[in-house]
């Protein structure tokens, strides 16, 4: 059976437990919203600021930080839009790239502490941060594509600016202001080449060169070969300057051109001074070409002309021009023409040369001129059958220049037969005399000084002493075909003197020759 409850004796006092502790009751906290601690949350803001939108500060409810990216995104994209070759300033990329940071840092700060409740849970704004940053990671891609393509459109602006400088010079001569343009295209070829190798610019470089050459050794396809020998130069010079690789076929293509110019002009020149020159040039720079082979048979075609021109009506100018090529011919390197066999084909060449010059000198009355050729050929050429004849032309030449009627034929070539007369010829004056004649028979004679002749005060005094005798002053006798004869007088103290007279078979003639004050005289008896 179950014990019974205990009993209580009553008392007069009653002493009561103390009540239990009272407990204070709280309701619930609500639960957190998803997302408030997800270590995302700061990351999703900084992706997104990096974007350049400001879409983070959107994200933690900071409009006024959102309004500043926007602006200096979009003031960046009104400096760098449209792109151009220069592109944005180094210090702005590098001052936005700063600014961005700075609001992905703040941004993500600011996340750390917000505990608001996000339209996106943060997963999904860090990843939506992600994407975007696509849209600045492409436009930067996009914009240097568009630079690139700006710097290209630059490259083919400068290449096609060369292209019409070189254009514009074909009809030029290459010496002076030409060449300075020339040399202006060629720098932007070589600049196309050397720093922008790969440009659309540069694929075209071939053509541009190409035109250039053409446009340089224009001189050369008119056939003006003298001119065209300084462009030809200037190309030669270019594998050096832009590289032979580059170049290609172009580096040699000035070489034939070249040689065929310097022969042709050194050719063209044969007979005129300095034509040595550009042959020359030839034969060391070419000395194995076609072009160097054929110098010495030119020489020999040249000499062959001249030689022929002395039957014609002008040998003078031949003769000149003979004597230039002997002198080109002496000039040139002996390795690759027989310099020695040239010069002495050169040199008979003008022995025939300078008679020829000297007797057409005469018949254009051109007497002083005549006599120097004349006396000359008889002093270089003394084997020369020529020679006598030579010094009776040039005798007649001296007297002519003084007395014309002498010169009005060539003296004879022999002496006629027929009567002789006999002229005495006597010096009575001091120094002495040198007496030139021609008529029928042409010859000179030279008579000693007179140690005692005195000079006459008129020409009386002298014929009377003429008539008195001439057997004490210095003579000779002359025995001379009759006819019509010149005589000239040629004294070192006194002027030279020509007369001329008759001499008849049927007289003996005594030709005194004395000084007056004024004049020389002629006595006959």
């Amino acid at each position: 059976m179950p014990p019974s409850p205990p009993s209580y004796a009553p008392s007069s006092s009653y002493t009561y437990p103390p009540p239990p502790p009272q407990l204070s009751v709280h309701p619930p906290a609500a639960p957190s919203p998803p997302g408030d601690h997800s270590p995302l949350r700061p990351l999703a803001v900084a992706l997104l600021n990096l974007t350049g939108l400001g879409l983070g500060y959107l994200l933690v409810r900071r409009p006024l930080p959102a309004l500043l990216c926007v602006g200096a995104t979009a003031a960046l994209l009104l400096l760098a839009l449209p792109a151009d070759v220069d592109g944005v300033p180094g210090g702005v990329l590098i001052g936005y790239a700063a600014l961005l940071l700075l609001a992905a840092v703040h941004g993500a700060l600011r996340a750390t502490r917000d505990r608001t409740r996000w339209p996106l849970r943060a997963p999904l704004a860090a990843a939506l941060g992600v994407i975007l940053l696509a849209v600045p990671s492409g436009g930067a891609l996009a914009y240097e594509s568009a630079r690139d393509e700006a710097v290209e459109q630059m490259l083919l602006d400068r290449l096609a600016t060369a292209d019409r400088i070189v254009a514009g010079l074909d009809a030029q001569p290459f010496e002076g202001n030409a060449e300075t343009k020339y040399k202006k295209a060629l720098h932007v070829y070589r600049d196309l080449a050397d720093d922008h190798p790969g440009s659309r610019a540069a694929d075209r470089l071939p053509d541009s060169l190409t035109a250039y050459y053409e446009s340089v050794a224009a001189p050369y396809t008119a056939k003006r070969y003298c001119e065209a020998v300084p462009p030809l130069k200037h190309l030669r010079t270019l594998p050096g300057t832009l590289g032979k690789d580059r170049l290609g076929t172009l580096a040699t293509w000035p070489d034939d051109r070249l040689a065929t110019a310097l022969y042709e002009c050194g050719t063209e020149g044969l007979g005129r001074p300095a034509a040595d020159a550009p042959l020359t040039e030839l034969l060391r720079a070419f000395p194995t070409s076609a072009q160097a082979k054929k110098v010495e048979p030119a020489l020999r075609d040249a000499i062959d002309t001249r030689t022929s021109a002395f039957k014609g009506p002008a040998p003078c100018p031949a003769l000149d021009e003979l004597r230039a090529i002997g002198a080109t011919a002496a000039a040139l390197p002996g390795d690759t023409v027989d310099t020695e066999a040239v010069r002495g084909a050169t040199t008979r060449a003008v022995e025939s040369g300078v008679y020829a010059c000297g007797m057409d000198e005469f018949e254009d009355a051109h007497f002083a001129k005549a006599a120097a050729t004349l006396n000359g050929f008889a002093k270089t050429y003394p084997a020369s059958k020529k020679r006598d004849r030579a010094k009776d032309v040039a005798i007649a030449a001296e007297i002519a220049e003084e007395r014309p009627s002498a010169g009005r034929r060539l003296p004879p070539s022999g002496s006629p037969g027929g009567a002789k007369v006999d002229l005495v010829v006597a010096n009575l004056g001091p120094g002495e005399l040198e007496v030139l004649y021609t008529g029928p028979t042409t010859g000179s004679v030279t008579l000693k000084d007179c140690a005692s002749c005195r000079v006459f005060a008129t020409k009386s005094q002298g014929d009377k002493a003429c008539r008195a005798g001439v057997t004490k002053y210095p003579r000779t006798t002359l025995r001379l075909p009759a006819g019509e004869y010149h005589f000239l007088y040629k004294r070192a103290t006194v002027r030279d003197r020509a007369e001329g007279t008759r001499l008849s078979p049927a007289y003996r003639y005594t030709d005194c020759s004395f000084v007056t004050r004024s004049t020389t005289g002629l006595g006959r008896s």
